[in-house]
């Protein structure tokens, strides 16, 4: 066998130097295979060698092993959020709040826009009372209206109020003093008519405050003096002044329910409201 192997040895000394390699390869397998048998050593641990040999004579394995994980498996997995180059990039920030596009309403605009239009006619109920002597009328007057509230007062306890005396109540100023002393919340006002005729606006004011406050559920105290002729025809006169209660209207305020204390067989008529803002020239009224 030691014969044999030498045969081989100066054999392949004559060949090229790739076979040489190859033969080498070859010869030290061979001779590994030998001496395991010589030694009577088992042939496990020498397979385990031959590969190894093979291997790093291939080179192709080594190689294969030094690549990192990302040049040996190359990654399939897609982008999480790909999009194609063309779309329009996401904006990244809110759109801001609409402008308001006017200013905000006033409270008193929009309060007076949304209050209910005054009915096209109201009388108010009352409990009419004459007056008890000749120089009562505005304290009648007086009491007429604010009955049409719901209060009570008596004739002789507003007289005094009012500074009524022998010679009648001073004037409208006198009237609403009293009535706003008597009322909630003070509404009344004072509205005089200069002059011996009313004018168009006055006449016009004399409506809209008989509406307002009747809507309200407050009679009007009106001092008139001069004369005057009722829807009915008849004729009221009272040269030296008089107290009468407005308790109601019709036909959006152009005709006024009069509460006329003077006398009890005739306590309530209509009259046009031109005709009373006329027949208040020179005084006035609390509305």
């Amino acid at each position: 066998m030691k014969h044999t192997l030498s045969r081989q040895l100066r054999r392949l000394a004559t060949e090229r130097p790739y076979q040489i390699a190859a033969a080498s390869a070859a010869a030290l397998v061979l001779a590994t295979g030998i001496g395991a048998a010589l030694a009577g050593t088992e042939e496990t641990p020498a397979a385990a060698h031959t590969t190894t040999a093979v291997a790093e004579l291939r080179g192709d394995t080594a190689a294969s092993r030094n690549q990192s994980p990302a040049e040996a498996t190359p990654s399939t997995t897609a982008p999480s959020s790909a999009a194609p180059s063309s779309a329009a990039p996401a904006s990244t920030t809110a759109s801001p709040s609409p402008k308001p596009t006017s200013a905000a309403p006033d409270p008193d605009v929009t309060s007076k826009k949304a209050a209910p239009k005054p009915p096209a006619s109201k009388i108010l109920k009352y409990d009419h009372q004459a007056q008890i002597n000749g120089y009562y009328c505005g304290p009648a007057a007086v009491r007429n209206a604010l009955s049409a509230a719901g209060v009570e007062r008596g004739q002789d306890a507003l007289a005094g109020q009012l500074g009524t005396t022998y010679a009648g109540t001073n004037s409208a100023e006198d009237t609403t003093r009293v009535l706003n002393a008597t009322v909630e919340g003070s509404p009344y006002e004072t509205t005089m008519i200069r002059g011996g005729a009313a004018t168009p606006a006055q006449m016009d004011q004399l409506q809209a405050d008989v509406v307002a406050a009747v809507t309200d559920g407050r009679g009007v105290v009106v001092n008139v003096a001069g004369s005057v002729t009722d829807t009915a025809g008849r004729w009221h006169s009272f040269p030296g002044g008089h107290y009468v209660a407005v308790v109601g209207y019709e036909d959006g305020g152009r005709l006024v329910r009069i509460a006329d204390s003077a006398d009890a067989s005739y306590p309530s008529y209509w009259v046009s409201t031109i005709d009373l803002a006329n027949w208040a020239a020179t005084r006035g009224y609390s509305a």
